[in-house]
């Protein structure tokens, strides 16, 4: 079975002086933390165990507000990151808790939204074998890592943060890797910042031919929060659609009782203490709605 890990680091701390304080990841986007949109989409992808991984001063605090995940009929487990040493350390970190499994690791400032998302993310994680990631078009390559395509459309690489992208298409913070991805990041050479790049991962499946990439189209939103603008962005996007559609998206809650990982009784029983926000009464109105 795969597990999941979430990487909610302080990485952004020179962006957002607030997560010096506290975890970007415990600010709202909206309605909900953001914390909650990474759990939601590792949960629609068929995930139920769970490493979240943070740093130690946010350990408590994500904790208190998460708890063990048994209220989402999921298991929620935490580790530490003491340093922000690189995406790919999350890997390593998790080695004991991924047991030699297959994993999927998303970054818990990136938000993911689309009708179609969850078939293609249940579909990818019950590939075994190799790496899958993404691809999704934007108006700023070079602000990510960028996968660029022959003609067939086979991935031909992948550069962090290129001067002269060869593409538009950046690669989301969602990657699913097989059993290898441990013993892989531990071969990595820390980058000229110090990090182990997740770059670097994710090019010994492309080197290997062990790489899946999938492009998110046009009916996908894919929303990285790594800025004040992009966190404000997002904020507004999530509030636009939950408005127009009535319906909120990727809310923790919700998922587990679509997915019969808790039933009425339990659902009932999260709403209550929520019950003074429109959050509380959109749980019971799910009773309703069925």
């Amino acid at each position: 079975m795969r597990k999941g890990i979430i990487l909610a680091g302080g990485t952004g701390s020179r962006l957002f002086p607030m997560t010096q304080v506290v975890s970007k990841q415990l600010l709202p986007v909206y309605d909900k933390p953001m914390i909650y949109y990474p759990i939601s989409t590792l949960m629609q992808a068929g995930i139920r165990d769970i490493l979240l991984i943070c740093r130690p001063a946010d350990l408590s605090l994500f904790r208190a507000l998460l708890q063990d995940g048994t209220q989402w009929g999921i298991s929620l487990q935490y580790a530490e990151q003491t340093q922000p040493n690189g995406l790919a350390e999350a890997l390593i970190i998790a080695e004991d808790f991924l047991d030699g499994g297959p994993s999927a690791l998303i970054l818990g400032d990136n938000l993911f939204y689309g009708d179609s998302l969850t078939p293609l993310l249940t579909q990818i994680c019950a590939t075994g074998t190799g790496a899958g990631v993404f691809a999704y078009h934007v108006s700023n390559p070079q602000d990510y890592g960028v996968i660029s395509f022959d003609d067939s459309g086979r991935a031909l690489s992948i550069e962090e943060k290129p001067v002269q992208p060869q593409s538009k298409y950046a690669m989301p913070g969602l990657y699913f890797f097989d059993n290898q991805a441990s013993g892989f990041a531990k071969q990595i050479t820390p980058s000229a910042r110090g990090e182990l790049e997740i770059v670097d991962l994710v090019n010994m499946y492309l080197s290997s031919g062990d790489l899946h990439v999938n492009i998110l189209g046009r009916g996908t939103a894919w929303l990285d929060t790594g800025t004040p603008d992009a966190f404000a962005e997002a904020t507004q996007f999530i509030s636009a659609i939950e408005k127009r559609q009535g319906l909120k998206i990727n809310c923790p809650e919700e998922v587990a009782y679509r997915l019969g990982l808790i039933d009425d009784a339990q659902l009932r029983e999260l709403a209550k203490p929520l019950l003074n926000s429109g959050y509380g009464e959109y749980l019971l109105g799910l009773l309703s709605r069925g």
